[in-house]
């Protein structure tokens, strides 16, 4: 008889259904097999078993590589599930103690929005594949020279490679977390302007030009767009003039009790909206359609 011993710390019902679950393929091939759990000396294992002649022949191997096959792939499974946020938080204390509890934790949240994948990056599901392939094969590796396996050890010892994935993933939730404070801190930063200023204008309607520029309008629906930024562009010269950062230059030093964005389709750079409604946090309005829209609309048209 062939079979496979998992030895394992944590409850049993789990790790036995995942391998049930992968172990039904098997019924197809007509490949009989056994799942049976021991406890012994406060020790689980699960025994996983092909049952086959007494002559062991090719048919008798061809199942056992069968059982190894989705035994690992059930292991995989469950090591994602079960190991992945532990390891995580593991390398997160290790690497980066430097930082407090909220901050780890607020990393550890990034970390796992990353591998689970919640933007629906391509690059990150490309992640996700290599990470439980990685497992698969080393699972695989390991029960080719021995079918013995205790499972924390085995994750803690022969997973090298996974975890150094799971490291570059801290690695990049880090720098996003350090991003995201240094942006908080500039918007923390651009609102202690804004306050300290005098409101020039009651309204301040933005609608988005040509070549990325930006049309100005106040209250009354005239433009001044060149008086307000004319300042700002006398000091920088032509090739290094941001459109983007001198509409906000701009805004903070007109200090608007409100805002009005108009055409908000024809905006390129959907971060810069997001600044601005952060900055000018309750003054702003995103317009859904009126003559500013309309003319943007016929403009845009007209330049395809």
């Amino acid at each position: 008889m062939q079979f496979l011993s998992i030895g394992i710390n944590e409850r049993a019902e789990d790790i036995i259904q995942d391998i049930k679950n992968e172990l039904q393929a098997l019924k197809d091939k007509k490949i009989n097999y056994t799942i049976d759990e021991v406890n012994s000396d406060g020790s689980t294992s699960i025994i996983c078993s092909i049952k086959e002649d007494k002559i062991f022949n090719k048919r008798t191997m061809e199942s056992y590589e069968a059982l190894i096959s989705h035994v690992s792939n059930a292991l995989a499974e469950y090591i994602i599930r079960k190991y992945e946020e532990k390891l995580i938080a593991r390398i997160i204390n290790s690497n980066y103690c430097y930082f407090n509890s909220a901050e780890k934790k607020e990393i550890l949240e990034l970390a796992l929005r990353i591998i689970r994948n919640d933007d629906k990056n391509f690059l990150n599901s490309i992640f996700q594949i290599r990470r439980r392939n990685v497992i698969i094969r080393k699972l695989q590796d390991y029960f080719q020279g021995s079918n013995n396996l205790i499972l924390d050890g085995f994750v803690n010892f022969r997973l090298k490679d996974y975890i150094s994935d799971l490291e570059e993933i801290v690695d990049k939730a880090v720098d996003d977390f350090l991003m995201a404070r240094e942006y908080k801190e500039f918007i923390r930063l651009l609102r202690y302007f804004v306050d300290i200023q005098e409101p020039k204008f009651d309204t301040i309607h933005i609608s988005a030009g040509y070549e990325n520029k930006y049309i100005l309008l106040d209250e009354d629906k005239r433009e001044v767009t060149n008086e307000c930024i004319q300042e700002f562009i006398n000091e920088i010269s032509e090739g290094d003039i941001n459109y983007d950062d001198l509409l906000v230059s701009s805004l903070i030093t007109l200090a608007p009790k409100k805002i009005v964005i108009h055409g908000t389709g024809q905006f390129r750079n959907k971060e810069l909206m997001e600044t601005i409604k952060n900055v000018f946090s309750g003054k702003v309005i995103i317009c859904n359609g009126c003559e500013i829209c309309e003319v943007n609309i016929v403009k845009s048209e007209q330049k395809k």
